[in-house]
């Protein structure tokens, strides 16, 4: 296969890369789907369903263009931004996590672990500028936070980049016995795992207790359980953890330097002709199904509609598990879902030997972020989410 056409293709013949009609999704009650569409590396299914009375899921599929100065640098970029607090972190990664990542990939001539890392550090530090240039009105911006996971196809190569528990999992085929086992290439930042526990310990020699297990669930200093994330002000930098911040977010004592970290994970991963194709999802997902049960899920049913079919199965888990029926649960509205699951975001996408051998340009370029139901675009999200309830933060 010849994957390098995937990401240095030639341009439309007007220099321009050509715009295509996925730009759109559906929705239906909570749940927000595209079924099905081309990316310039393959195929891609997307689903969001909402459970927050504010969606606080952002998402996004990109493909065409990935520089703004060389229209041969093609590929395909896939972010879930799971946020916690309030949507605002995760609707600002919306929208300039991208467009630095192109900057950089102009800067560099091409893309690696490098520009990606470049523009999560620019985005976190646009996000920070917004809560000091806001903190005497807006002060709460200082407790919304996000955790990013993001991941580009571009020249046979596929990065993944992490901050949190969202997770991405690629299904490979095992030649011998046509089964497609689940491989996760993305690093989580939960202090539920020992071995992130250590690491935070190690950077933070000097305190005792800067992991705290509090109601059987380990946190950083006893309030969140991810331990890296974009936002997240008022735990990284001690200006913003005082007054007027309100007093239930406020850490008693001070720190010296951040307690959460903004620098992602990356994976780089050759992509081999057995790799059949790639899960991107949000914690809501995995809270109810395994990497392999996913997997088999998308190995064993159609591409069209597989993102939708993966939500629908968190969610009859979700409603199992509280004995209830899932059509009952369905009925139920956004703010008091949140009670029975987490917003669930999901991205499939398939790697076709075929797209990634076709001229970059003759796919439609494709610019579609996840929906969920509409909502002004000032509107600050309510700070009454009990931290017990959402026990991933």
């Amino acid at each position: 296969m010849d994957y390098l056409k995937s990401c240095w293709g030639p341009a439309s013949p007007a220099g321009r890369p050509r715009r295509g009609s996925d730009a759109t999704g559906r929705q239906d009650g909570l749940l927000w789907y595209k079924d099905g569409g081309q990316v310039v590396d393959g195929e891609f299914s997307m689903a969001v369903v909402q459970a927050n009375n504010l969606l606080e899921d952002h998402s996004q599929v990109e493909s065409g263009p990935l520089s703004t100065s060389e229209p041969g640098l093609q590929g395909t970029f896939v972010g879930v931004y799971d946020g916690h607090g309030g949507p605002e972190t995760a609707r600002y990664i919306n929208d300039h996590l991208f467009n630095h990542l192109r900057r950089f990939a102009s800067e560099h001539k091409g893309m690696s672990a490098d520009v990606i890392r470049k523009a999560f550090r620019a985005t976190e530090e646009g996000f920070i500028s917004v809560v000091s240039d806001q903190w005497s009105v807006r002060p709460q911006l200082a407790a919304v936070g996000s955790c990013c996971l993001v991941g580009v196809v571009c020249s046979g190569t596929l990065y993944v980049a992490n901050l949190g528990d969202s997770r991405a999992v690629l299904g490979r085929l095992v030649k011998g016995t046509g089964e497609v086992l689940a491989m996760q290439l993305s690093a989580e930042h939960n202090a539920s795992y020992e071995e992130v526990r250590r690491e935070l310990q190690a950077s933070h020699p000097d305190d005792p207790h800067i992991v705290v297990l509090k109601h059987n669930v380990w946190r950083v200093k006893g309030i969140i359980q991810i331990t890296r994330s974009i936002g997240d002000a008022y735990l990284k930098k001690p200006e913003f953890n005082r007054e007027p911040l309100h007093s239930k977010f406020r850490l008693q004592e001070t720190f010296r330097r951040p307690l959460l970290s903004a620098d992602p994970a990356i994976t780089v991963h050759q992509i081999q002709p057995t790799d059949k194709f790639i899960i991107f999802a949000s914690d809501g997902l995995w809270e109810h199904l395994s990497n392999q049960e996913a997997v088999d899920m998308v190995q064993s049913s159609p591409r069209n509609g597989i993102a939708r079919k993966l939500v629908k199965s968190a969610m009859q888990e979700a409603a199992k598990k509280r004995e209830m029926r899932y059509s009952d649960l369905k009925k139920i509205d956004r703010g008091v879902r949140r009670h029975f699951h987490d917003d669930i975001t999901v991205i499939v996408v398939f790697f076709d030997s075929n797209a990634m051998t076709a001229a970059a340009w003759s796919r439609p370029s494709v610019s579609l972020r996840g929906g969920g139901v509409p909502i002004p675009s000032n509107t600050l999200a309510p700070f009454s989410v009990p931290t017990e309830l959402n026990n991933s933060y």
